[in-house]
Order: structure tokens, then C-alpha cells, then sequence
């Protein structure tokens, strides 16, 4: 694996370390993806929703802000 794609893996977190960094619910990052409030990618060989490190620190910094 070339280390830009394993750069890029780092920065993808599963669904379950996404909601631990945000100190929120699976199912509430599943309806955020719904609704577009946080774009959510997907794993393409098994459909898994994967969340950007950098999109997540910038919802969790506008969240604390309020």
C-alpha cells in the first residue's frame, strides 16, 4: 500500500470512533448522514460508513462554540 493511501486511511474513522470523538450515538451520526448535516463516506467493498478526522474536528469545534 502506497503511503498516500495509508495517509488517507488515518484520516477515515469507522462510524463507531467517529461517534466516540463526537460523544454522540451511532444512530445519531446515521441520521446526520440523512439529513446532510455531516457527509458520511463509504467503504467500497463493504458499504460502511467512514467519517473524514478533519470534518468531524470541525462540527465538534462549531458545536462547542454555541
Amino acid at each position: 500500500m502506497s503511503s498516500s493511501k495509508s495517509q488517507n486511511l488515518k484520516e477515515l474513522l469507522t462510524i463507531n470512533e467517529a461517534a466516540e470523538l463526537l460523544g454522540v450515538n451511532k444512530m445519531t451520526l446515521r441520521r446526520w448522514d440523512v439529513s446532510g448535516k455531516l457527509k458520511a463516506y463509504r467503504n467500497p467493498m463493504n458499504k460502511y460508513r467512514l467519517y473524514k478526522r478533519e470534518e468531524l474536528e470541525a462540527l465538534l469545534r462549531e458545536i462547542t462554540k454555541r
